[in-house]
């Protein structure tokens, strides 16, 4: 190949939530996301996706959009470009699915996406970890007042907000300060389990868009079964945003919108009493996804 030539390549940030937990889609033992060679024989490179993951994992998908293209030079530290010089494109693609068993040549496996990132999850506690990036912080911004108060923004330090949305640019700054995946020098204090390459950065987009877009599309629905009941819906939003959320506020805002109807059944599940199922309503939804939808995320 001339020198200088790209090589492009689709990548897949694949998304579900089972038992209350957000999991991603992996090969090589969780060290990178779905990935392969881009090839033109497709009508559309969404076609052309949905293919190369059926026969990678052995895996349906439903929801599907594309995320974003990553085309830094020296995306993977090891090997930071080819000898010829070509630049490493990846087309990144945000797909939801319900998590089945994957059996693909590739040897796909689920893992919570909080084991790569354990200090975006504030469900229950602040995660232990934050105390100690926010000391690393601290002395990596010692002397930067700007460094500082970004730290401060992104991590919700010495009395700031913690907000959510922020997935990415948090992962940022810590590779920058040296704390994640190919950053820094030895001995360097590395947090969450890293990935091959950029794929730890490219994971972190894809929570940051599904937690951004939540609250304003209906795509939570994607995740569900086929019935469900309120507080499975509850808790699968808190298992994206990495939020408890006030349940009253919660039901009342999905009443509101009308995205839901009572399918007249009720749950028997063990361990409860048992509760009214629901299922989404696909013409609401359709039209509050041109309208525009917020799903109450919202600390309880």
């Amino acid at each position: 190949m001339p020198s200088g030539i790209a090589h492009a390549e689709l990548i897949a940030v694949l998304v579900a939530v089972t038992a209350n937990e957000p999991r991603v889609m992996t090969l090589r033992g969780g060290e990178v996301l779905p990935y392969g060679p881009f090839e033109s024989k497709h009508r559309s490179l969404q076609s052309g996706l949905r293919a190369w993951i059926e026969s990678q994992t052995g895996h349906p998908v439903g929801y599907l959009e594309q995320l974003y293209t990553f085309a830094d030079r020296d995306r993977d530290p090891q090997n930071p470009e080819d000898t010829n010089g070509a630049r490493h494109i990846s087309i990144g693609y945000l797909g939801l699915v319900r998590e089945q068993d994957a059996a693909g040549d590739g040897r796909p496996a689920w893992h919570d996406w909080y084991r790569y990132f354990p200090w975006e999850d504030h469900r229950d506690r602040r995660p232990e970890a934050l105390d100690a990036i926010a000391e690393h912080l601290e002395h990596w911004a010692k002397g930067d007042p700007l460094r500082q108060q970004r730290a401060e923004y992104l991590f919700g330090l010495n009395g700031k907000a913690w907000n959510e949305d922020l997935a990415l640019q948090r992962y940022e700054m810590m590779f920058e300060a040296g704390l994640a995946d190919g950053a820094g020098g030895e001995g360097r204090a590395v947090f969450g389990q890293p990935m091959v390459g950029d794929h730890r950065r490219i994971l972190a987009t894809g929570i940051a868009r599904l937690r951004a877009k939540i609250k304003y599309h209906p795509v939570v629905f994607e995740l569900m079964p086929e019935s469900f009941t309120l507080l499975e819906l509850q808790r699968t939003v808190e298992a994206l945003s990495g939020l408890r959320l006030h349940k009253p506020n919660f039901r009342r805002q999905i009443d509101q919108q009308d995205l839901i109807e009572e399918t007249g059944e009720m749950s028997s599940g063990t361990g409860g009493r048992p509760a009214k199922l629901f299922r989404y309503r696909p013409a609401i939804l359709e039209a509050q996804s041109l309208s525009g939808t917020r799903l109450p995320v919202s600390r309880g």
